[in-house]
């Protein structure tokens, strides 16, 4: 069913976002500003989004990574070689408060949608770029989120220590890029209502990375240290990890020294944590070699859930290791509620709900999303309606 091209009534109820990006980083962003109440008109070319092809998993013929990211969007199609579309584009700018586009660097001059033509046509405009390498050195490298998990060194210390690097199993960095770019672009509509003008944004899966990797190239940046694979042990802290039970791993994080001595209390080790090899963090970081064998010999005792709840029982993280299916009824167990049916009725279609709970202004999923064009009439008279006013 097609849209009315207005927003929710959440926080960025108002806001006007003209979102020409596609496959994930940018939709994901989007989506999330969608959420919250703003309005977002998905712009696509003739072809469709990319990951509307991207099958299977699939929903009644509709691939699920398309539905992963963009509910609650409004979708024209728009083929920017046209002059007439390319005149909707521009008068989609001209009511916009935020423009979120990942075309390759230099792909938007010739349709005078670049940096340097929207600070100019449409200085009140936050235009958001997303690239995969940035536009200097890196503006021919395709933006591929494995390519960013590749040099950022993220699949350096992913794996067994001994075993070849590895990729996440999700695109983690499209991810990440996409909430820095939902947080810069709040940032400078904030901004916004002091200067009344509007910036560019530049985001770049590669630098999203770099900050990803927090702690481990903060080691590198601040104290020289290049990070190794450690397979799923941590490098600060242990043990901080997954160990075998009596039928199955369970994963055991131990951050101080007092869940410490409450895990070895639990097992039936208390000496152990006052053993001067284990007594402090550092003392089990360098002697984990010698404590892992105990720990494994201890734990064969019982199963993994009984384990867990004792564990859990005494204030000692720990966790079962699930499918993915599990984790979502693992969530939904806490009271989570991670499914949220965006639309209505014969329309509505599940989806991993808005990750942020408002206490006065909450998520909305009031739009299933879109077919390919399926707004284009009520988006175009929208426009009209806006030009008018």
């Amino acid at each position: 069913m097609a849209g009315t091209a207005e927003g929710g009534p959440g926080p960025l109820a108002g806001v006007v976002v003209a979102d020409f990006s596609r496959v994930l980083a940018g939709p994901y962003c989007t989506m999330l500003l969608a959420d919250m109440g703003a309005t977002v008109i998905k712009v696509e070319g003739p072809g469709g989004d990319d990951t509307r092809q991207w099958l299977p998993p699939e929903r009644d013929g509709v691939s699920t990574y398309y539905l992963s990211a963009n509910r609650n969007k409004q979708s024209i199609v728009l083929d920017l070689k046209e002059p007439g579309d390319l005149q909707t584009a521009h008068e989609l700018l001209d009511v916009a408060d935020v423009f979120v586009e990942n075309f390759k660097p230099g792909g938007l001059e010739k349709f005078g949608l670049d940096a340097a033509s929207v600070a100019r046509r449409w200085p009140q405009v936050v235009h958001a770029s997303i690239t995969g390498f940035g536009t200097a050195g890196g503006r021919t490298m395709p933006g591929y989120d494995l390519l960013a998990q590749a040099v950022s060194g993220f699949m350096s210390v992913t794996g067994d220590p001994d075993g070849a690097p590895q990729r996440a199993g999700v695109a983690m960095f499209d991810v990440i890029t996409g909430l820095h770019c939902a947080v810069g672009i709040l940032g400078a509509l904030r901004e916004r209502e002091r200067s009344g003008q509007g910036q560019r944004l530049e985001l770049d899966l590669l630098s999203s990375a770099l900050s990803g990797l927090v702690n481990q190239t903060s080691g590198y940046v601040a104290a020289g240290n290049v990070p190794r694979r450690l397979g799923n042990d941590h490098p600060s802290l242990y043990p901080y990890g997954p160990f075998p039970a009596a039928d199955r791993d369970l994963v055991i994080c131990v951050g101080n020294d007092r869940q410490f001595r409450l895990l070895m209390g639990v097992l039936g080790l208390p000496e152990l944590s006052e053993d001067p090899r284990f007594a402090t963090m550092a003392g089990r970081n360098t002697n984990r070699d010698e404590l892992r064998p105990l720990l494994v010999d201890a734990l064969a005792a019982g199963s993994a859930d009984h384990w867990f709840e004792a564990l859990q029982a005494v204030g000692v993280p720990c966790s079962p290791i699930l499918g993915i299916d599990e984790g979502v009824e693992f969530a939904a167990s806490l009271g989570l509620a991670p499914v949220a049916e965006a639309g209505e009725g014969d329309d509505a279609v599940p989806t991993v709900r808005h990750p942020v709970t408002y206490s006065r202004t909450p998520a909305t999923y009031a739009k299933r999303p879109p077919t390919l064009g399926e707004d284009q009439e009520s988006v175009l008279e929208w426009l009209r309606r806006r030009r008018a006013e």
